[in-house]
């Protein structure tokens, strides 16, 4: 049975969330929500959404919707998820889900005492992409790993973009870099220190930054992230025998791995396109009907705020950040 779902918000990245929602059969896009009733009317109208709702809270209250995905700007993440599961909905919150781990685990308390799942909604983890690179890693295809590197930036030219804006907890590493750290937290594990360097823009968030983490087993990662750079998407995985690389790890619009041996010989891998929000739905409409498992949980959103938390602490005050306990 399909899982009824309402949009909190008509941000511009719906447009990915609903491609993908519609291919996925178990799953049913049935209201959307803004702040203003004539702005949500239109929204429905234009993406062929059954029902529509002047406020956020009008759409919770709506006893059809079962599950919610929440595309509000960052500081506004915990706040709706936390309403949104007290109102009895389960909840596919856009990364990232906060930058302080203390919220996260609040929200995944409300989320256990109303019996009702959450998950942050990192896509690319559920691409066939993700699970061949964790496939290679897990038999050893580079040999031991010693370094990883990732990097995920852009220009945000617009200053009106709350990408650049304090207030809304904008900024680099929130934006794009959480993504490096996803990405590297799932091949090396949580690390036990971190460091990092921004560059500051927009109203004062970081639009440059670059993490150094140090994990388990003698991994280093480093990762560059900006809203006033280049484009450029990446995630490598460099070993003792050789290197995986991935150009488009994190929108995984065109898949694929190249295994790099230290001959220097190159292997391609060739992985079938699948969008990722279809995926993504899937899986937590399956989850919701007690069909499958969700693939994020607690565990792994407040590892990742855990870790934001603190290299924004070490950018911050020029030091290196202890994270064991």
């Amino acid at each position: 049975m399909s899982v009824n779902w309402g949009i909190l918000s008509t941000a511009h990245i719906n447009r990915l969330f609903l491609a993908g929602a519609r291919e996925a059969q178990n799953t049913t896009i049935l209201a959307v929500a803004s702040r203003d009733q004539p702005r949500a009317d239109a929204y429905a109208n234009e993406n062929g959404i059954e029902r529509a709702y002047g406020s956020y809270e009008a759409l919770l209250a709506d006893p059809d919707v079962e599950a919610v995905y929440i595309s509000l700007p960052n500081s506004l993440h915990i706040p709706w998820t936390i309403t949104a599961l007290e109102a009895g909905k389960h909840v596919l919150c856009e990364k990232p889900l906060s930058r302080r781990t203390a919220d996260v685990n609040h929200a995944f308390d409300v989320a256990e005492s109303q019996q009702r799942l959450l998950m942050e909604a990192f896509m690319y983890r559920h691409n066939p992409q993700t699970r061949r690179l964790q496939e290679l890693v897990a038999r050893d295809a580079v040999g031991r790993i010693r370094i990883i590197r990732a990097a995920f930036g852009f220009v945000a030219h617009d200053p009106e973009n709350v990408r650049l804006q304090g207030a809304l907890d904008g900024g680099a590493l929130m934006d794009v870099g959480c993504y490096c750290v996803s990405g590297t937290r799932l091949i090396a594990g949580e690390p036990h220190r971190v460091a990092g360097e921004q560059a500051l823009g927009g109203d004062g968030v970081d639009v440059a930054f670059a993490g150094l983490m140090r994990f388990d087993n003698d991994i280093t990662a480093h990762f560059d992230a900006g809203l006033a750079l280049a484009s450029q998407d990446l995630l490598e995985v460099v070993g003792d025998e050789g290197t995986i690389r991935l150009t488009d790890p994190w929108h995984c619009r065109n898949p694929g791995i190249d295994l790099i041996r230290d001959d220097g010989s190159v292997e391609p891998i060739h992985i079938e396109p699948a969008n990722s929000y279809r995926l993504e739905a899937e899986n937590m409409s399956a989850a919701i009907r007690g069909e499958a498992d969700l693939l994020l949980g607690r565990a792994d959103a407040t590892g990742q705020a855990r870790t934001i938390e603190a290299l924004y602490e070490a950018a911050d005050n020029a030091r290196v950040v202890s994270l064991c306990s």
